[in-house]
């Protein structure tokens, strides 16, 4: 009997950056050892959640700092070994750095979208860049929503529940968050009106010697109470472009406000079960919700 095959996993992205004459030009990258030109992209380390293979394989790979966009899609193929490998891209602007010879890759070249359409050695890399130009990147913005880290149960805590702490996997949650959000550029910091909802982004807020801004209209109590403002709040937040906001709220509010806007705007929302410490990563244009993506947990199984 053969034995079950594992899946390898992967991320990548089209890294990208604004150009005068193109609109913008992603980079191809190429491999000394395969000599062909490809998107950047390689093999999860163990503890790594896909966002953070991605980010950490295009600095590796290219010298350039990165911030994470939207997810683009994942496809798969299998090795010459037989092995099934799927590779899950993003669409990830440069904002610094430079490319340097490296261990993987000895060139890379920027091009105008529909050129490095034509100069890629494989169709699979080919499909990821017509889903990034199905999008106008440079007018997208990224909103950032997440549950409370896990905080046990309110059952269990005899005290007053708005004043509830994280647990001990919480507190984990809350240092992996920490590290994720700000590959997406997260620099703003919001969170309802509970201690479990506040020390979710505390890790993350003493980073970036920042202030977490509380939201009373986002507690569940609130929402309950006056949905209309919660909903105008985070479409508000939406409208802020200057800079990545994120959001930690509780789970009665976040899945009813976001199938409300996803509704509003026409757009499917992944399945998803908004665990403790789950996050979405919203993409928008103009205020309006253009994407969405959904990160079960900021820790690897």
């Amino acid at each position: 009997m053969s034995r079950p095959t594992r899946t390898v996993w992967a991320g990548g992205g089209v890294l990208w950056k604004p150009s005068k004459s193109a609109g913008v030009k992603v980079a191809l990258v190429h491999r000394r050892r395969y000599d062909d030109w490809s998107l950047p992209k390689g093999k999860a380390e163990r503890g790594e959640i896909l966002p953070v293979t991605a980010a950490r394989e295009l600095v590796e790979e290219t010298g350039y700092e990165v911030r994470l966009g939207h997810r683009l899609r994942t496809v798969g193929y299998r090795l010459a070994s037989g092995v099934p490998k799927r590779v899950s891209y993003w669409a990830v602007e440069a904002v610094g750095g430079g490319f340097h010879a490296n261990r993987e890759c000895d060139d890379l070249k920027w091009l105008p979208v529909a050129d490095a359409i034509d100069a890629v050695s494989y169709d699979a890399d080919r499909d990821v860049l017509h889903t990034f130009a199905s999008r106008p990147v440079r007018e997208l913005h990224t909103l950032i929503v997440l549950r409370h880290a896990s905080a046990g149960s309110r059952r269990d805590f005899t005290g007053d529940d708005r004043l509830r702490p994280l647990d001990t996997c919480g507190v984990a949650q809350a240092a992996a968050i920490r590290e994720l959000l700000p590959l997406f550029g997260a620099h703003r910091l919001h969170a309802a009106d509970r201690t479990r909802c506040v020390d979710t982004l505390a890790p993350l807020a003493e980073s970036l010697r920042t202030e977490v801004k509380l939201e009373p209209a986002l507690s569940e109590e609130s929402f309950e109470a006056a949905p209309d403002e919660a909903y105008r709040r985070i479409r508000r937040l939406a409208s802020k472009t200057g800079s990545v906001h994120a959001v930690c709220s509780q789970g009665g509010v976040i899945a009813p406000l976001l199938h409300r806007w996803a509704e509003a705007d026409g757009v499917e929302l992944p399945e998803a079960d908004n665990r403790k410490g789950s996050v979405w990563v919203l993409t928008t244009r103009d205020g309006d919700l253009v994407a969405a993506d959904h990160i079960p947990s900021p820790l690897a199984d």
